[in-house]
Parts: structure tokens; sequence; C-alpha cells
């Protein structure tokens, strides 16, 4: 099975490095003086670098769909899942938070430009941790944070509605279609056809529900012994919602589920060994995500001192500021057993101190 989640950990690791390549051609400065050297490329990653956020709610869908099953809990209670999740998204967010604040003070010393936010309130504060920053319209205090609050709305949202489907259901539907895959196809076919066409729903989890429905149906596809109803209804509803008007990140959602739905009908002898280094990132690919942009505001604020028109030597800036972002998100990623489960981290450090001879 892990052979099978190959395609999903390579496109994990290129959505990854696609986000930072996004925020560093959309903020600046350094895509800016860099621009004339290849404006096409530099445009292109401002209009569609965002789409690699499709990536992230598709995967996040399949993996809970996959972990829960269809009528079982994974050893835990809705609202023990919903604690847990918001544990394991907050407790690095909140290191980005930190890192994000001491990098935009630093970066004030050297340069003024939009991309730097301002010094927080404690309100930004209790708002970020809460995530309810969007929600209130309290200013970001880093780039991306917004898809940390989705997903959190996500992950409840769903697993809230198939708490009260089971419910409902009981033991009554054996061997028929399960009331929570009613509902979670009536909640995608809501958000495609309607939530998703209304701007200012996008800081609500109703405006995504779509692609991350999708990316449900497609995991539990993984689980039944037949899976053409399950792509069948994963394209039908995805081409329903093009027809009706047509979104590109729609498209990148349903060509995402439909390859996850159908690759696990490939014969294992077709699979590929994935290489370590993009199993690696695949794995970081949360930690990145939210260290990335600090990073990339420290390396422009350096440039911006250094060298304020050179085209070359900012494009130089910029894939260094890639490469330091994922160096960074290696870092947080070891941190967050720590971060997590402390006391689990530290029983294990002090068990590997006591057998060292």
């Amino acid at each position: 099975m892990p052979e099978r989640l190959a395609v999903l950990d390579t496109l994990k690791a290129v959505a990854c490095v696609m986000i930072v390549c996004h925020h560093l051609a959309f903020y600046g400065p350094m895509s800016d003086v860099a621009r004339p050297l290849a404006p096409e490329l530099i445009d292109w990653l401002v209009q569609h670098g965002r789409l690699a956020v499709q990536v992230f709610l598709v995967a996040s869908g399949f993996l809970l769909a996959r972990s829960m099953g269809l009528g079982r809990w994974p050893n835990a209670s809705p609202l023990q899942l919903i604690g847990r999740r918001y544990l394991r998204l907050v407790a690095p967010y909140a290191v980005a938070l930190v890192a994000a604040v001491l990098a935009a003070a630093y970066a004030r010393t050297l340069m003024q430009h939009h991309s730097v936010p301002d010094a927080p309130q404690w309100s930004q504060w209790l708002a970020h941790m809460l995530l309810l920053h969007d929600l209130v319209g309290v200013d970001a205090l880093s780039a991306g944070v917004w898809y940390v609050a989705i997903d959190f709305q996500l992950f409840a949202m769903a697993v809230a509605v198939c708490a009260l489907a089971r419910r409902v259901q009981g033991d009554r539907a054996a061997g028929k279609l399960a009331l929570e895959v009613c509902c979670i196809v009536l909640l995608a076919l809501a958000s495609l056809l309607w939530f998703n066409l209304q701007p200012g729903l996008d800081v609500t989890a109703l405006y995504f529900a779509g692609s991350y429905g999708l990316g449900m149906l497609a995991g539990w596809s993984t689980r039944a012994g037949r899976r053409a109803p399950w792509i069948a209804a994963i394209a039908a509803l995805g081409v329903a919602a093009l027809l009706i008007d047509w979104r590109e990140r729609i498209a990148v959602s349903l060509c995402m589920a439909l390859l996850l739905a159908a690759l696990h009908a490939v014969p294992p002898r077709f699979h590929w060994p994935l290489p370590r280094a993009v199993r690696a990132l695949s794995q970081m690919s949360y930690a990145v995500f939210l260290v990335h942009f600090p990073v990339c505001m420290v390396v422009n604020a350096w440039w911006r001192h250094l060298w304020p028109t050179d085209p070359w030597w900012n494009a130089v800036g910029m894939l260094v500021a890639v490469l330091l972002s994922l160096a960074a998100g290696a870092l947080l990623h070891r941190m967050e057993r720590w971060l997590i489960h402390p006391r689990a981290a530290l029983q294990m450090l002090l068990i590997g101190e006591r057998s060292t001879p």
C-alpha cells in the first residue's frame, strides 16, 4: 500500500515547493527585480502557483477518509479526533507564528515593503491561535495561515457530519451505501455548485468543501471492493461543477481525486519506488508551508539591502530563499514530535540515554 501512495507523496512534495515559489513571486521584492529575466515564469507563479493548495485540500480529505473508513472510528471519538487535529495543526503553527513576528520585526529594520506585517496586537494572537483570524477580519501574521484555519474547519465539519450520519443510520443500512457518504456527497455538491461561487465565503470551509469531499470519496474508494461507482461519482461531481462554471482550482482537484482513486486499480508491478528525498519533502510539507514565509521575508530583506537592483543576484536570492525554507521546514518537522507529544518524546530521549553504553 505505501507504494500506491507514492503519487500522493510526489504531488504533495511538488505542491509544497510550488507554494514557496508562489509566495516569493507574489510578495517580492526579489521577484520584482528578477522579473525581467523570466517575466512569463514569474507571472505564471503569481497567477497559478496558488493552485497547489488544491493538492493539499484533496490530500487532506483523502487521508481522513482512509483513516476512519466507513461506519467506524479509528479508536477515538469524534471529539477526540477533532482535538487531536487541532493540536496537530496548532503546535507547529504557533512556533511558525513566533518566527513570522520575529522575522517581520527584523525585516522592518532593513526595508519598508507591503509584504512585511506590522507588529501584532494581542487580539491578533488570540484570533490566530483560535484559528478565527479570517472569520473576524484580523490581519494575517504570515502568508498561508488562512489554510490552517480552513483545514481545521474542513476536518471538524467532515467528522461532525459523519458522526451525525452514523448516529442516525445505526446498523440499519448494512450492505447499502452509508448515509455518511450521501451526506458528504451532498455537502460537496452544494459547495461545488454554489458556495464555491461566492467569493465572500472563501474564509469558511463551505467554500472548499467540494475539493475536500472529492478527496474523501477518493479515499473511501480505496477501501471499497468495487472502485468504478466511486470513480463515477467523483467524475460526475467534478464535471457538473465545471459545466456550471469553469474553475481551474476545481479542475485540479478533480484530476487529483480521480488519479488517487484510479491508482489503486493499477497492478503493483507498475508502481515505482519513491526517492527518499521526495518522501521526506512530502512528510515535512506542512512544516515548510508554515515556516517558509518568515524565511522568505528575511532573505528578501537581506537582498533588498545588499543588491536592490541587480536581477541576477535577486534570482539567486529567490533560490536561496527556497532552499532555506526547505531547511527550516525540515527543522520544524523534527520538532513536531516534541511539540505535539512532549511527554512521549522526553520518554524516548531518556530511554535512549539510558541504553547508551
